[in-house]
């Protein structure tokens, strides 16, 4: 397991604002929540220690969200980081997440996990259940990127 904190870093750094792109702390929130479901559904352990909680406008990791809150909606400055501290079982799990959830915005990440049983089956401010999300993200888990981001664009 790695902190979610660098999760977070790994998903800055891949943001390319010469083309245009940025992530927010709203959109980082959805893309962890993303990150630990499919990391839990392919290895069947979580990826980061830290609890999600659900909150009014999704899943979110406190301490992450307290690290970037002061860049409220506007994206988060990218940070280089060193890409070979990450194993290649993580990076593959966290580079899948970022191409097929990466696209989205943040609403309509918010949006999707919303209508995603680990957030609506959790009161407001509980911790979400990584047995709860691991039951999920094993039903969603497609191997083809085109189908799984296609369920997602409707």
């Amino acid at each position: 397991m790695m902190p979610a904190h660098d999760v977070a870093k790994y998903f800055v750094s891949l943001v390319d604002e010469e083309a245009g792109d940025s992530i927010t702390n709203l959109k980082l929130q959805k893309l962890l929540y993303y990150a630990q479901g499919g990391y839990l559904a392919y290895h069947d352990e979580p990826l980061f220690p830290e609890a999600i909680e659900a909150w009014t406008h999704g899943p979110v990791v406190p301490s992450v969200y307290r690290h970037y809150k002061q860049h409220g909606g506007e994206p988060i400055p990218v940070e280089p980081v060193n890409l070979e501290a990450y194993s290649e079982q993580v990076r593959e799990v966290l580079d899948e997440v970022d191409k097929v959830f990466g696209q989205f915005t943040a609403g309509k990440l918010r949006a999707m996990t919303h209508n995603e049983p680990p957030w609506m089956q959790t009161p407001r401010g509980d911790v979400i259940s990584l047995d709860l999300m691991k039951e999920f993200f094993k039903t969603m888990v497609i191997r083809d990127d085109v189908q799984q981001a296609a369920t997602y664009q409707g």
